[in-house]
């Protein structure tokens, strides 16, 4: 993914030229049916201008200024609501007009066997089909999505995932899937294609990205529901008030009959139209902040999952511990002092340039003050670890430090007439019964102590999954280790419940029971047997680097390929539906404030009594339905960027939230169109135009 597609304002000109027109696009009337509110609207402003229309030849219901008036705003609330949709769109066709400049023709090197030295035919890769094999050298464009049957080659993904560090991609592991696009860097791969012509990771990321496959969520097309139900009762509402008007005119002998016009402004005013013109923006901004995250949701369903999620599935290496071991702690021998023992792994491990040597350099400098020394200075010689001696070390001074695998530091030891203390052969069944790895040290044949190894917890988690606490999100780790190892990570990470030596088959049955409780489960995977549990989860997000089994049965990619971005895919669901509540009780709210502007200026003529209600003090009963009118359109406007960039994310309860959504978004909708209405009712007086 490209920079410039994720970083792109929304002040940016193309986009808003873009966006401009094709909210003129979008006043298809096959578009607008769509959305059950802003066709409403979109009715409404089509029978003004024709009722100005008729103004014009002099036979209106209304002065010709009034009518247009309105007719001219109801066309600028249908024209705001396809722009703030477009604004959302915008964005994701921005991103695919950057992943299609990644698209070249290629020649693609299709063998019939997959053996490295079999005839190679070249042919187009749009002729590629699902169960070819083609053979890839350095240098060469992986001509479509596959599987690695033979070979191991790093391989250059930048043009799909943005990460310019290459990858190694080999067959008969969980990193042996390569996607189209990408370029091999060295060596060479035999790959088995998986995806036929407009069928490849890079065609669906292109269609996810303009949204031309969005399917409407269960709780957007409710919400729908909803308003479209609401739509259809103020609609009936407002189709009585004429007869009741020319009823209650003959029947007092005063008054004026209300208008269609006015009529149709009620209508546009008391209906729900800004969530009804943002709520497909909201959506599609969900499926782009997903994206800029480096994710692909396969629709929104998934990213609205996302937020209701409340039991997550974490595995333990990557993402909860760093998954690699890191030295811990020091256990000396009987009369050892540690300091000693620590200045003797320090010196073992400063040719090592693992991470456990490093991390065991870094413990002594830490805990003991002990200074990296420079090798070169030394002039030591230092001993590599081998798969043959299982240790390493250094001679130096007439000293022989060995540090390595507990019995081959015994054996090394007692070749040299010492012995291998008791005490320390106990510690090194407690390290290794914990989960953790020890390394004995020794200094010729007497036995130092023991480095423990273990896989450290990340820092900063254990506060992550406290957030997701009071959210009622339930944490669930996913370990290989035995129970023992499992409780005590746990207990370190904060995480809620564990699930120890897991198997595929112990993950599926985990998240059946879940589900069977009526929860909503989300998991992360790499590997082909990982499979079945994402595809039995809600939310079930497939690591890019994993196999094809894994891609196939998720319903979200992770372009990065890190465990953790579960949480923060959580987040932005979580954010998703933290903005269409906000602004959906906005508008709710703001349509309170238009009853008070638009009704006693619509019937005080019939009902002189309902002057009263008439509490913003507005000039005239023209000037208060074109505020109403106005301030209608303008709010449609004023809230996209909101609606784009969602409602700021906060961990908290959904009382609390709800709570916070009704004080700012609820009082702020009922004040905010007291001031606007009012404002434009002095403007429109000040201009003469009302």
């Amino acid at each position: 993914m490209t920079t410039s597609a994720h970083t792109r304002p929304l002040g940016d000109p193309a986009m808003l030229a873009r966006a401009a027109w094709e909210s003129v696009r979008k006043l298809n009337p096959r578009h607008q049916v769509q959305n059950p509110v802003m066709f409403t609207v979109f009715i409404g402003a089509v029978a003004t201008t024709l009722l100005l229309a008729q103004a014009l030849f002099g036979r209106g219901e209304a002065p010709a200024w009034f009518i247009g008036a309105v007719s001219v705003w109801l066309w600028f609330t249908v024209l705001f609501a396809n722009f703030a949709e477009a604004m959302a769109e915008g964005r994701g066709k921005a991103q695919a007009d950057e992943l299609r400049k990644t698209r070249r023709e290629v020649i693609a090197k299709r063998i019939l066997e997959p053996q490295p030295d079999a005839a190679v035919e070249a042919v187009a890769a749009a002729s590629l089909r699902k169960k070819d094999f083609v053979l890839v050298e350095a240098g060469d464009v992986v001509p479509a999505d596959g599987e690695v049957v033979l070979g191991v080659a790093s391989v250059d993904e930048s043009a799909i995932t943005g990460e310019s560090a290459p990858v190694i991609r080999e067959s008969g592991g969980d990193r042996s899937s390569v996607t189209g696009g990408t370029r091999v860097l060295s060596d060479w791969l035999i790959v088995r294609v998986t995806a036929d012509p407009g069928e490849t990771f890079l065609d669906r990321m292109i269609a996810m990205v303009e949204g031309a496959k969005r399917q409407k969520t269960p709780n957007e097309i409710a919400l729908n529901i909803l308003l479209a139900a609401l739509t259809i009762v103020f609609v009936l509402a407002c189709a009585t008030l004429l007869p009741f008007s020319h009823y209650a005119v003959q029947a007092s002998g005063a008054g004026s009959v209300v208008t269609i016009t006015v009529l149709v402004a009620l209508l546009v005013c008391l209906i729900p139209t800004t969530i009804g013109g943002l709520l497909s923006a909201i959506g599609i901004a969900g499926m782009d902040r997903m994206i800029q995250a480096n994710v692909i949701a396969v629709s929104g369903r998934a990213v609205e999952a996302a937020g209701d999620v409340d039991v997550l599935l974490l595995d333990k290496t990557g993402t909860i511990t760093f998954g690699n071991r890191q030295a811990s702690a020091f256990y000396t021998a009987p009369g050892v002092a540690v300091e000693a023992l620590a200045d003797a792994a320090q010196l073992a491990s400063l040719a090592d340039e693992t991470p456990e040597g490093r991390s065991i350099v870094v413990l002594a400098k830490e805990k003991y003050n002990l200074r990296g020394r420079p090798v070169q200075e030394l002039g030591a010689t230092f001993i590599p670890f081998s798969a043959q001696t299982r240790m390493s070390g250094v001679d130096l001074d007439g000293r022989r430090i060995r540090k390595g695998a507990a019995d081959a530091i015994r054996d090394y030891v007692q070749a040299l007439g010492g012995e291998f203390s008791p005490v320390v052969r106990s510690r090194v069944d407690l390290i290794a019964k914990q989960g953790g790895t020890p390394l004995a040290v020794c200094d010729g044949k007497s036995v130092l102590g023991v480095v423990e190894l273990k896989d450290v917890v990340k820092g900063g988690i254990r506060e992550r999954f406290a957030e997701l606490r009071r959210m009622g999100i339930k944490t669930v780790m996913i370990t290989g280790d035995n129970p023992l190892t499992a409780a005590a990570i746990a207990a370190e990470a904060g995480v809620d419940d564990f699930l120890a030596e897991a198997t595929p088959e112990a993950k599926l049955k985990l998240i059946r029971e879940y589900q069977t409780g009526g929860r909503l489960v989300a998991m992360t995977g790499d590997g082909s047997n990982d499979a079945p549990a994402l595809a039995q989860a809600d939310v079930a997000v497939a690591m890019n680097s994993g196999t094809q089994a894994a891609k196939e049965a998720g319903n979200m990619v992770d372009l990065d390929s890190n465990p953790t971005k579960l949480l923060e895919i959580v987040e932005i669901g979580k954010q998703l539906l933290m903005t269409r509540g906000a602004l959906t009780t906005f508008s709710i709210a703001n349509d309170v404030s238009k009853y008070f502007a638009i009704i006693p200026a619509a019937f005080a003529g019939t009902y002189p009594v309902l002057a009263r209600l008439n509490i913003m003090r507005l000039a005239t009963p023209e000037s208060a339905i074109l505020s109403a009118v106005i301030f209608n359109a303008l709010i449609i406007i004023a809230l996209i960027p909101l609606a784009l960039r969602g409602v700021k994310y906060r961990p908290v309860a959904a009382s609390a939230l709800l709570r916070r959504n009704l004080l700012i978004y609820g009082l702020g909708g009922l004040i905010v169109p007291f001031v606007g209405i009012k404002f434009i009712d002095l403007a429109l007086v000040a201009l003469n135009l009302a």
